[in-house]
């Protein structure tokens, strides 16, 4: 069974980076041809993907958040992580990690439970 566990601060002020992690189980990140995604809801929106790493460390990111996202990856600790810069009370939202069955597939079937991040001074 693959598990998906976020990790990070809740609480970011407006400027600064923020950084999440997200601890897998259950299956190894560089599994063929898997990818691992993060996915925000700010309060009150829908869905947003942000980007995700495939299985053989290539990124892919939306580009809507332009230069300010960076996914990277822990093999070691079988982890991927999420650093958002410049942060503004607009990427205040609750934040997932999950599994894209496939790079490209965009069908995520193994999500973590959030982690809700507050952008506040």
């Amino acid at each position: 069974q693959v598990q998906l566990q976020e990790s990070g601060p809740g609480l970011v002020k407006p400027s600064q980076t923020l950084s999440l992690t997200c601890t897998v189980s259950g299956l190894s990140i560089t599994t063929s041809s898997y990818a691992w995604g993060w996915i925000r809801q700010p309060p009150g929106k829908g869905l947003e993907w942000m980007g995700v790493i495939a299985y053989d460390g290539t990124t892919y990111y939306s580009s809507s958040l332009k230069s300010r996202a960076s996914i990277s990856r822990d093999t070691s600790k079988n982890q991927f992580s999420l650093q958002l810069s410049s942060v503004t009370p607009e990427d205040a939202a609750v934040y997932y990690c999950a599994r894209d069955e496939r790079v490209g597939s965009a069908a995520y079937d193994y999500w973590g439970q959030g982690t809700q991040v507050t952008v506040s001074s």
